[in-house]
């Protein structure tokens, strides 16, 4: 099956089974309230006229508790549909361009003054990483953005290609990840997670718990002693007044971490477990679907190895933490809270989590980094299942090169978009596009660049065939002014241009893609500075597009070649209005159409 119909084939089963599990539900409720009524009924037969034996509601009792064990699990059954479904909708909603705004645009992720992510559309509303992401943690979503904002090296994309190619087809576990928790966005935490896990040691000398311990040993066993042959009370006491003191010099503590006591920030946060445990019980869960899995590629298996120390699985200790937690809260149970202090319950559970969190809590921060790993391979995945046609990039060493055949946007449908291919390397460094306004050239750009950022994150790409070299990218496409800091948009401009060409300074070869470039001056000044850009960027080894409407700067070329090259989109007029062919074309641009779309809007001119 395609893609579409495989989403459309699995969201008709889950939404049955979200329909059918509602159904059950609905059945059940009415059946405990009807069992509930029996009971009530057979109370009164037992009491009121003695009609029936004294344990017959019990019966009714017995099915009520299991009718409600049932609805329990029909519950978590139906919430699981429910985001089964949504998770199939909205990949639906990718295949046929009804994502915009629809997912998270990873807008707390830009950084001012980057040199593309605005300008390519990599982060923000309806933007390259709108697309890609499905990462349902917040370390998934950093990972994702940091691979889409820098680029890997050679050796490390070639890894990534092979982990998305492997992971491409396992729509379950995109779909089983999809399932975890209500909203494990906003259960885990990394930077809460990391405080609680690495604030400082407070543990408790092993002696104190030993001796904790020893004491409830010792009255357990004195209390039997005492029942059994009648031993002198005055023993039990005595270590009852023991625990009480050892209760009252680490109560402070104790209170610490059952979240008694809290700071006034949250992330100055002490030793209380009640909200990381929540949170490890979210990832633990990842983890474990994670876990599941035989890799075959080098960085899946990597990333699997990485959890685990000694052969141990971190779901396995995070399940341990769960367990402790579990035990600790059975002091709150109204029926075993005078025990539990008797037993030094919270005290002794109080030792055992903190012991956890000494042993395991400096792992966290490497479970949730290769978890964040993990979510943005899948992520790539799931992009190149729902686009099958994209393939892989060459990405080639030793030389500096970019060429890509009947590439497109990946942001545009593909019903509307014209594919259009460009050659740089070998000799060519420059592509000066001119042609009139509207016609494609920022397009182009864009194009481009957000096609050789996806393939330099390790993703599959929108053309027929790509081959590139690892480049560090610098763009001109959307550079503002600032009246909160006094900058106009053309030295905003100049600035980004500076930072283009300090690129080149380092160990990779730069892509510049310049839009429109120096159209904030007049022509003397733009042809003049325009040339002495470009041709510091090529005496320096960078490779890129360059695009203007002033035909002016075409010349630009002839000063250049054989390094440079011009090319073209057209346009034509037909019945008073515009028309775009919007394939690219050699040569020169020999016409302007500034006027006739003035013309077309109404004004005269």
């Amino acid at each position: 099956m395609n893609p579409s119909e495989e989403y459309n084939k699995r969201l008709m089963e889950r939404r049955a089974l979200r329909d059918q599990c509602w159904s059950r539900m609905d059945f059940v409720g009415w059946v405990r309230l009807s069992l509930g009524i029996i009971f009530l009924g057979t109370l009164w037969l037992v009491f009121a006229v003695h009609a029936i034996p004294g344990w017959f509601p019990f019966l009714p009792a017995a099915f009520f508790i299991g009718f409600m064990v049932y609805h329990e699990r029909l519950r978590r059954a139906y919430d699981r549909a429910k985001r089964a479904v949504r998770f199939y909708e909205k990949g639906l909603d990718r295949l046929e361009d009804r994502w915009q705004k629809n997912g998270n645009p990873g807008n707390e992720y830009a950084r001012d003054g980057h040199l593309y992510s605005t300008d390519l559309d990599i982060l923000g509303d309806a933007s390259l990483f709108e697309l890609l992401c499905t990462a349902r943690t917040r370390a998934g979503e950093e990972t994702l953005a940091r691979w889409l904002c820098a680029p890997a090296s050679r050796a490390e994309i070639l890894q990534r290609q092979q982990a998305v190619e492997e992971l491409r087809n396992n729509i379950d576990l995109r779909e089983d990840l999809a399932l975890i928790g209500s909203d494990i966005r906003k259960e885990v935490h990394p930077e809460f997670m990391k405080a609680w896990a690495n604030a400082p040691s407070r543990m408790y000398p092993s002696a104190a718990r030993i001796f904790a311990a020893a004491l409830v040993g010792a009255l357990l066993a004195s209390l039997v002693y005492s029942i059994a042959f009648g031993g002198n009370p005055v023993v039990v006491l005595s270590i009852l007044f023991l625990e009480a003191v050892l209760g009252v010099i680490y109560r402070s503590r104790v209170r610490e971490i059952l979240g008694l006591t809290r700071p006034a920030d949250p992330l100055e946060i002490g030793l209380a477990v009640n909200e990381p445990a929540r949170e490890l019980h979210m990832l633990g869960s990842a983890l474990q679907r994670m876990e599941k899995e035989n890799y075959t590629s080098e960085r899946l298996r990597q990333l699997q190895s990485n959890l685990g120390k000694d052969g141990r699985r971190p779901s396995q200790d995070i399940t341990r933490l769960m367990k402790l937690v579990a035990y600790l809260d059975q002091r709150s149970n109204e029926f075993f809270m005078v025990i539990s202090v008797v037993l030094l319950w919270a005290t002794q559970f109080s030792f055992a989590i903190e012991a956890w969190r000494l042993r395991y809590g400096p792992e966290i921060e490497s479970w949730l980094k290769n978890f964040g790993e993990f979510e943005a391979l899948c992520a790539l995945a799931g992009y190149a299942y729902e686009h099958p046609g994209d393939p892989f990039p060459e990405i080639v060493d030793g030389e500096t090169a970019l060429e890509a055949e009947e590439v497109r946007h990946p942001l545009i449908a593909a019903a509307v978009c014209v594919p259009n291919s460009i050659e740089l390397g070998g000799g060519l460094q420059l592509l000066l596009v001119s042609g009139s306004n509207m016609s494609g050239k920022s397009t182009l750009l864009r194009t481009v660049g957000i096609n050789a950022d996806l393939a330099l994150a390790g993703g599959p790409v929108r053309a027929k065939r790509m081959k590139l070299s690892v480049l560090a990218i610098g763009a001109t496409l959307r550079v503002q002014d600032s009246l909160q800091a006094g900058v106009s948009r053309f030295y905003a401009e100049i600035q980004r241009l500076h930072d283009t060409m300090e690129l080149t300074s380092g160990s990779l070869p730069v892509l510049f893609l310049l839009d429109e470039i120096l159209h904030g001056t007049n022509s003397h000044d733009r042809a003049i500075g325009a040339e002495a850009i470009v041709r510091g960027l090529i005496q320096r080894g960078a490779i890129g597009l360059v695009t203007t409407h002033d035909l002016a700067l075409a010349r630009v070329v002839d000063a250049l070649a054989p390094r440079a090259k011009n090319v073209h989109f057209e346009d034509h007029l037909e019945n008073g209005r515009m028309t775009f062919d919007y394939v690219l074309h050699p040569g020169v641009v020999q016409k302007s159409n500034a006027l006739e779309l003035m013309r077309a809007v109404g004004l005269k001119v």
